[in-house]
């Protein structure tokens, strides 16, 4: 028994990096949330793109959303929003998010949704592993088109096909907004037609566009 165990822990601890290292080269054909929403019976809409065939403005428009500083982030963190989740739990409040790009892009890629804690743990560990194996903009890629959009629809092409019946190179800023918009609530919210939210957020998200254009070199 003990050398059973010691074997699935050494693949446990090995078959993911291995898996993070070929993903940097070739596509992901599926995900495990992909997978689960199949088994719940929604559809799979999914059509892998390369980064050059996404509008650049979506690439903006999820970092001026989701993750200001995603092109300084070393090993995929965000450092003082992870201290600031610290102090507020230490306060007795409750923290805010601080999941960063990198850090959604391991866990669309290799986990399962939730917020248990052996997620979290997971989700920590494979994070620096991604950031130091790809580029940026193979993350943003690799995020770019396996993130839930809606349900059933994943990646940015599909998402552009279903709501704005255009590829993902076509998007405006706006409809880039508007997707970034409902990332966090995919299955709740519409990139269109928008609700009043979606409309007030995308329109947030936009000017936020202009507002960050200095911190994201590492989508050119």
């Amino acid at each position: 028994m003990p050398r059973l165990i010691g074997r699935i822990a050494v693949l446990l601890i090995a078959v993911p990096p291995a898996l993070i290292l070929a993903f940097r080269f070739v596509p992901p054909p599926i995900t495990p949330l992909m997978v689960i929403r199949l088994i719940e019976g929604q559809p799979l809409h999914h059509q892998w793109i390369a980064f050059e065939e996404i509008a650049p403005a979506l690439a903006h428009a999820v970092i001026a959303s989701e993750d200001n500083l995603f092109c300084q982030e070393a090993l995929g963190f965000d450092v003082a929003a992870l201290r600031g989740q610290i102090d507020a739990w230490e306060d007795g409040k409750r923290p805010r998010g601080a999941s960063t790009i990198t850090m959604q892009t391991a866990k669309n890629l290799l986990l399962w949704p939730g917020r248990d804690v052996v997620r979290k743990l997971a989700e920590a560990w494979f994070t620096p592993q991604i950031a130091l194996l790809w580029p940026k903009r193979r993350v943003l890629e690799v995020y770019l088109n396996i993130v839930e959009f809606g349900p059933g629809i994943y990646g940015a092409e599909a998402a552009a096909r279903a709501f704005f019946h255009k590829p993902a190179a076509g998007l405006t800023p706006r409809e880039a907004a508007q997707l970034a918009s409902v990332l966090p609530l995919p299955l709740v919210w519409a990139a269109a037609p928008p609700g009043p939210y979606v409309r007030f957020r995308a329109a947030v998200i936009e000017r936020r566009m202009e507002q960050i254009r200095s911190l994201v070199g590492c989508t050119g």
